[in-house]
């Protein structure tokens, strides 16, 4: 083989596509299952039917996200600036920041999610 890491790609296709397919049949197969002890069908859903809509969650996430990797960059600079190794400085502060972007959304959602 000339070029193997070609092959990392099918690979990761495959894995992805793996992992939606026992997902979706396996909540399939347990539904099916309660349908034929008799279960109402209600039980698939919330009990409240004001359910924050997903894109909401999804943008409000990756805005927040965006946001704490932007800071992160900024974050780092100034600490490089103060002479800080710019391997240490750069990835520490980036992924601290996108991680404390991500903690915000997700308290941003809760809220979301108990108004509605």
């Amino acid at each position: 083989m000339e070029n193997p890491e070609i092959i990392i790609i099918p690979i990761m296709f495959g894995v992805i596509f793996g992992i939606f397919y026992l997902y979706i049949s396996a909540r399939n197969k347990e539904r099916l299952a309660l349908i034929d002890k008799g279960a109402e069908a209600s039980i698939f859903y919330g009990k409240s039917s004001r359910v924050t809509p997903i894109w909401k969650v999804i943008v409000i996430n990756l805005a927040t996200l965006m946001m704490g990797i932007g800071l992160g960059i900024f974050t780092a600079g100034m600490l490089m600036q103060f002479g800080m190794d710019e391997e240490i400085a750069a990835p520490g502060a980036g992924f601290f920041m996108a991680g404390l972007g991500l903690l915000a959304g997700f308290f941003i959602t809760k809220k979301m999610t108990e108004q509605a």
